[in-house]
């Protein structure tokens, strides 16, 4: 599966696992950086991998801030980016399988690497269930065109 990746300079080293783990996995990863410790913008980072989710350049997508929230809150603004911020792998799972998210984002300093890797699995192994929450997910699309 093509992944999207992205970070700023809070979720570097964390990215860095995550990154060796999807290969290892054999996941085919796209780097949107950042690629150093140097202080940068997150929303740029976050943008340029929600995009590549979003025009279907990447099935899905795993982005890291310090707390992941900015990098989410980010993505979300990008029409086509269903991004959730998880911490545990309970959320991770039931997103992808309720809510059809198609980003993942993480807080390097919320959850621990291991953690990490863990809800990165979780995420990644779960599918969209349809059904009722296809009504729902395209609720969350009309708002993005304006119409709810």
């Amino acid at each position: 599966m093509k992944i999207a990746l992205a970070c700023d300079h809070g979720g570097f080293e964390l990215m860095r696992k995550v990154k060796a783990h999807l290969d290892e996995l054999g996941h085919e990863t796209m780097d949107f950086g950042t690629y150093s410790l140097e202080s940068c913008h997150y929303p740029v980072f976050g943008a340029r991998a929600a995009h590549a989710v979003a025009d279907g350049e990447c099935k899905l997508g795993v982005i890291i801030c310090t707390t992941g929230i900015g990098i989410s809150m980010a993505a979300n603004k990008v029409p086509g980016a269903r991004c959730a911020l998880c911490s545990d792998c309970y959320s991770a799972e039931m997103t992808r399988r309720h809510n059809n998210a198609n980003m993942l984002a993480l807080g390097a300093a919320v959850v621990g690497p291991g953690l990490a890797l863990k809800i990165v699995d979780a995420f990644l192994s779960a599918s969209f269930e349809g059904g009722r929450h296809a009504t729902r997910v395209d609720m969350l699309s009309a708002i993005e065109r304006g119409e709810l």
